[in-house]
């Protein structure tokens, strides 16, 4: 159970910073998804900064950089996606980057360093956000190593603290 928590309301200008730099890294216009009157919380917690836009905890901070959490079905839905096979599910779930032998497909556009989703090749379940290492193209061409970074994934702690909100 955490052990500590504040949780208070950004101000209009803050709020419109935090989103901006969240839609220059997802390429993604927030301001149009949430309305430029998107009530932004945040919730200052063991597991770090956890950004909540209208009561729901869509981004965290880690590093300077504000990325989206697992919860974010708006972004889940239009990213691009990295399918991986059943055997490499496990490993996802506990973090290991992705590998380019467990990858079955991709799915969409994206470019090196973008934010990808991780899903299951059965279910289409969200195992796993991370940064592609290469282009779609380099991507579909790698036939070993790794391809996608990952940094926030299903159990890991920011994940078990978000469920804690939504409760």
């Amino acid at each position: 159970m955490p052990t500590k928590q504040r949780r208070y309301p950004l101000k209009t200008k803050q709020a419109k910073q935090i989103l901006n730099q969240a839609s220059a890294k997802l390429k993604l216009d927030l301001e149009t998804l949430f309305g430029a009157k998107a009530k932004v919380e945040v919730v200052e917690a063991d597991v770090g900064l956890i950004y909540l836009i209208d009561g729901k905890p869509l981004f965290y901070k880690t590093d300077d950089k504000i990325l989206p959490t697992l919860l974010f079905n708006d972004f889940a839905s239009k990213a691009p996606r990295v399918v991986v096979d059943m055997g490499a599910v496990p490993y996802v779930c506990k973090g290991a980057d992705v590998m380019s032998p467990g990858i079955v497909r991709f799915e969409g556009e994206f470019s090196k360093g973008d934010v990808v989703l991780v899903v299951d090749l059965k279910h289409g379940k969200s195992l796993a956000l991370g940064e592609s290492l290469y282009d779609v193209q380099e991507a579909r061409n790698t036939k070993k190593g790794p391809v996608v970074k990952t940094f926030h994934y299903v159990s890991d702690k920011i994940w078990d603290y978000i469920k804690t909100l939504t409760e």
